[in-house]
């Protein structure tokens, strides 16, 4: 029984320790499996888009993530790869040692076991100990025999557990090899898949080159109905942070003047009120106490927000003015993000807040601000609305139906925006991805 548990505890031992050497390999896994989840959806995506002029762009946008992710991909699959070269390359030393530690034990064990039966018989034991010179030395040679059969059972049992652990790396070897030749078939595919999209994106780029003037046109046309989206944004701001400011003045002109007639009346002036609105910046919205709160709460929980959709999923234009990676004569200013995502999917509140307004831009649809505290985020492109002014909404609340343009594009994209007291912030560094 004690040798069957130094066996098993053998084989426990090995597990933990091929584990542990796989926890590398597991989390490369995990991130390979993310980055084919996100092709997925741009797959998706692309398949519900049509191929038509005014999409060109959006389109070349999602084949050009799609190769970025493909990339990605192949990156991975070459570190997995490589550190299952490296784990192969250990496990070969690890059987080699075991298998020449074996060979000794067993090169011992089959010494002893002959020199035992040269004088196996029991009367040679019986002399070897009567032979003794005195009864204390008698005593002596029945331990050492007994001692000695002890230990060629002990070395059996050791040679059992290493026959285990040999076996053990061995199998632990060929699923490496096994793993090892999976991955690289992996790799082979996806260098095809990569080869093809390469080929897709470039075909895309001639047609929008042969379309430079119809392009341009259109950006130009949708940076006209940005800017005025822009405009209309700044100026529901300017809005509220005048409605604040005044009710912020009409609280301390009614503390003053009871603060006046108290001391009038000989009284103890009354303490200032906290619920009373105050702005954190010069010219900036005043908050209540309230308000305060969930401006901190915002702030504490940037780079873990929800997505602002509830479906599949593309960014397909990222924030700030930048250049298009493949075509030389695109210029894109963006003051948020554009999210495509599948038809019929909604708009949703990226964490607690109030409504404060709902009004129409051409291009854009309907559009939506959630104030949360000095902070707010701008939903645009609804073509039906659920909330209405006022109304306080949770995270992950539906606020609205993203428009799907069935006419020309059959595309459905947000445009997510961002803000702190009138300064623009990029979503992507407040968005969890």
């Amino acid at each position: 029984m004690r040798y069957a548990w130094i066996v098993i505890l053998c084989l426990c031992s090995t597990v933990a320790l091929f584990g542990q050497k796989s926890a590398k390999v597991r989390e490369l896994e995990n991130q390979r499996k993310a980055a084919l989840a996100e092709i997925a959806m741009t797959n998706q995506l692309l398949a519900e888009t049509k191929k038509s002029a005014q999409n060109s762009l959006s389109r070349l946008n999602l084949l050009s993530q799609q190769i970025l992710q493909r990339k990605k991909v192949i990156s991975l699959l070459n570190q997995e790869v490589a550190f299952i070269d490296k784990e192969i390359l250990a496990l070969r030393g690890e059987l080699s040692e075991l298998e020449k530690d074996l060979g000794d034990k067993r090169d011992n064990y089959g010494m002893s076991v002959r020199n035992i039966q040269r004088r196996n018989s029991s009367q040679d034991k019986l002399l070897f100990i009567l032979s003794a010179d005195n009864f204390s030395q008698s005593l002596r040679r029945i331990r050492y025999l007994r001692e000695y059969a002890d230990w060629q059972k002990e070395q059996a049992g050791k040679i059992v557990v290493k026959q285990q652990e040999v076996n053990t790396k061995r199998e632990e070897l060929e699923a490496s090899r096994i793993e090892k030749q999976v991955l690289l078939h992996a790799r082979e595919q996806e260098h095809q898949n990569l080869q093809t999209e390469e080929a897709d994106q470039k075909r895309e780029v001639e047609e929008l080159n042969k379309k430079q003037k119809q392009l341009q046109a259109d950006l130009k046309k949708k940076q006209r109905q940005a800017d005025a989206l822009n405009r209309q944004i700044e100026k529901q701001i300017a809005e509220e942070i005048a409605r604040a400011e005044a009710e912020a003045r009409a609280a301390r002109e009614r503390e003053q003047r009871e603060r006046e007639k108290a001391l009038a009346q000989g009284k103890k002036a009354p303490e200032p009120k906290e619920d009373i609105r105050k702005a954190t910046t010069k010219g900036g919205y005043a908050m209540t106490k309230e308000e305060r709160k969930l401006s901190d709460n915002f702030a504490g929980n940037k780079g873990r927000l929800p997505m602002p959709v509830s479906g599949t999923y593309s960014i397909v234009s990222t924030y700030g003015k930048q250049k298009h990676p493949n075509l030389k004569y695109v210029e894109i200013e963006n003051s948020g993000i554009d999210i495509q995502t599948t038809a019929s999917s909604d708009a949703r509140a990226v964490f607690n807040g109030e409504v404060t307004s709902v009004f129409k831009v051409d291009g854009y649809n309907n559009s939506v601000i959630i104030r949360h505290g000095n902070y707010l985020t701008v939903y645009s492109n609804l073509v039906q609305v659920y909330v209405k002014i006022g109304q306080k909404v949770s995270t992950r609340q539906s606020i609205g139906k993203i428009y799907t343009d069935t006419d020309n594009d059959n595309t459905t994209i947000l445009h997510f925006e961002m803000r702190k007291e009138r300064d623009k912030e990029n979503p992507l560094s407040w968005l969890a991805r």
